[in-house]
């Protein structure tokens, strides 16, 4: 008896490829900024703490043009559409009153992000590479309790957000590289 495996349009894995390995860049950019100016919450590390969730929307919407027009699931990025720029809203407000209000909006949203990503990567698994983010989505989401409890910590720092930002990049690198299996059972 013959089974018949449904490939993936072959346009799919390529796209997620290539933003992954885009995400993968701004990620390890951005933490290394970050990372530079954790110390104090002025305007430069107010603008980089909008500009990572910003940037999560528009990678989620050029993955949704993807999936929408190969017939892939959808639904989890609109959600981490509405979700990532409600976070910019928040985060603008939470700015005003200092980092630990900033730890406790960045850490919800890593909870509810994750939660997201991991049921994408779920969803998405026919098309390989996607275990690295299903691992991704839960690590975000206990990132997140932490960056909770960290809020109530003697002296906060967003230093925190920069090994965040670059472990996701680091798996956002590794689905990249797996996703050239798609369809040869990988996942």
């Amino acid at each position: 008896m013959d089974t018949v495996v449904v490939a993936p349009p072959a346009s799919v894995p390529v796209t997620l490829r290539k933003l992954y390995f885009l995400r993968f860049a701004f990620a390890a950019v951005w933490a290394a900024l970050v990372f530079a100016t954790a110390d104090a919450l002025g305007p430069l590390s107010t603008a980089l703490l909008l500009v990572y969730p910003l940037f999560d929307v528009a990678a989620a919407v050029v993955d949704v043009r993807s999936a929408r027009t190969n017939g892939g699931p959808a639904v989890p990025l609109y959600a981490n559409i509405a979700i990532s720029s409600l976070t910019v809203l928040a985060l603008a407000l939470a700015a005003t009153s200092g980092i630990p209000a900033v730890l406790r909006v960045w850490g919800a949203w890593a909870v509810t992000a994750g939660i997201v990503q991991l049921v994408a990567g779920a969803v998405r698994r026919r098309l390989g590479g996607q275990w690295p983010m299903i691992v991704s989505g839960a690590i975000s989401t206990l990132a997140g309790l932490s960056f909770v409890s960290q809020a109530g910590a003697e002296d906060p720092s967003l230093s925190s957000f920069a090994g965040y930002a670059f472990l996701g990049g680091v798996f956002f690198l590794v689905s990249a590289l797996r996703l050239g299996r798609g369809g040869r059972g990988s996942a």
